[in-house]
């Protein structure tokens, strides 16, 4: 198996013919910025989709690439397989640079999102055809698909055809003809995107077993933020070909760096306040409509630490930690969703929309009956779950 090491890998593509000459006509003077269109960086080279993307990747870690459509984490995927030439930077595999190695000397192997079985194969024929390529003997390929289908439960399909299995049993199967390689790195783009949120969820934890059972190294590409975080040893959030934080499931949805990643991480999304930070007795406190919050003794030794001064802030409170009472902020229930064992509130505070969500365990069903569109309520929060954010940059002040 394998460590990665990505260096400052930057992917740029270069203009067509008629950009080539639009640039050339208008050749930015040295002092001024690159132009940015539709969120990605446009420079006379051509189109930066990958910005200095920085990562050490450990032997057997798994790590998730996440971030919306177009943040550059599949480019990022198919540099690291070859698919892709590296603008800049360097790809490390081990103890080699692999920049300029084709594909298939790099001992990786790829799942895509559209499984790309060959349809006239049975599903023993396409887990073993990798190995029937590098004239692996026969006994040995026997040996190893029947290994991968009894991981992935797929023993009972060998002999039939992909037209005839289910988008799960598929993807098993595309999951099958990559491990039996043993690569040293195992590269998955999007593979669950294609299936039902039922399957999603089955597949997600067949995921993790497998991880259990075969010895390599992880790379997850997702838009889906639940798939990162169930997942990941680490993940990394990208937005518009930039690194946005790097971190644990954990690290990132209790310390967002930046107002991107507290948006992007947790669902529902974190309500974002305009507010003031304030001092009082020595102490930071956030004030937001008639209410004072004292924020938690380590989030005090944090802002004190980086010497943070009063301000008007961004304050960030996730929708769970939010909490209905008998005082604090005046809103009004627009739209009430029953989750089960919660509801999901949308209430109007201050002329802006706020999400909480109420847990029902311990409701009657007539108050949870109560939470209905019209309905008056009063919200608080505590000052250890206040999310404290820089007005003009965005970035966490406990950062």
């Amino acid at each position: 198996m394998a460590s990665l090491s990505l260096k400052n890998i930057k992917k740029i593509y270069p203009h067509n013919g008629d950009d080539a000459k639009q640039a050339k006509k208008k050749k930015k003077k040295a002092d001024e910025q690159p132009e940015k269109k539709v969120n990605l960086q446009i420079t006379e080279k051509g189109v930066v989709a990958v910005q200095e993307f920085n990562l050490e990747i450990a032997d057997k870690e798994f790590i998730v690439l996440v971030g919306p459509s177009g943040c550059g984490k599949s480019t990022t995927l198919r540099m690291v397989a070859g698919l892709e030439d590296i603008s800049e930077g360097e790809l490390w595999i081990g103890d080699r640079m692999v920049n300029d190695m084709p594909p298939k000397e790099r001992d990786i192997a790829m799942v895509f999102q559209n499984y790309a079985l060959y349809p006239h194969m049975t599903v023993y024929d396409n887990i073993a055809f990798a190995l029937k390529l590098r004239h692996t003997p026969k006994d040995v390929i026997d040996k190893k698909v029947k290994e991968a289908a009894e991981i992935l439960d797929i023993t009972q399909y060998l002999g039939r055809k992909p037209k005839a299995l289910s988008g799960g049993q598929r993807q098993r199967v595309a999951i099958g003809r990559a491990i039996v390689r043993e690569p040293q790195v195992l590269l998955m783009d999007e593979p669950l995107s294609n299936l039902d949120a039922k399957l999603r969820n089955q597949m997600r934890a067949e995921i993790i077993k497998l991880r259990e059972k075969i010895n390599t190294t992880f790379i997850y590409v997702t838009h889906d933020q639940t798939e990162a975080m169930t997942l990941g040893d680490r993940i990394v959030i990208m937005k518009d070909g930039f690194i946005q934080q790097i971190g644990t499931p954990q690290e990132v949805f209790n310390h967002p760096y930046n107002l991107f990643v507290a948006e992007f991480i947790g669902s529902p999304k974190m309500n974002i306040f305009d507010a003031k930070l304030i001092k009082q007795n020595g102490k930071y406190a956030v004030v937001l409509d008639n209410m004072t919050v004292e924020l938690s003794a380590e989030k005090q030794e944090k802002l004190a630490k980086n010497n943070v001064a009063e301000q008007d802030i961004k304050l960030g409170v996730r929708p769970e930690h939010i909490t209905l009472e008998q005082t604090g902020i005046d809103a009004k229930v627009d739209v009430s969703e029953m989750m089960g064992s919660s509801v999901h509130l949308h209430i109007t505070a201050m002329g802006r929309d706020v999400v909480v969500v109420v847990s029902t365990m311990n409701m009657t069903g007539a108050e949870v009956a109560a939470l209905t569109g019209g309905a008056a309520v009063k919200f608080n929060f505590p000052g250890h779950c206040c999310h404290v954010f820089s007005k003009e940059t965005g970035i966490n002040l406990e950062a």
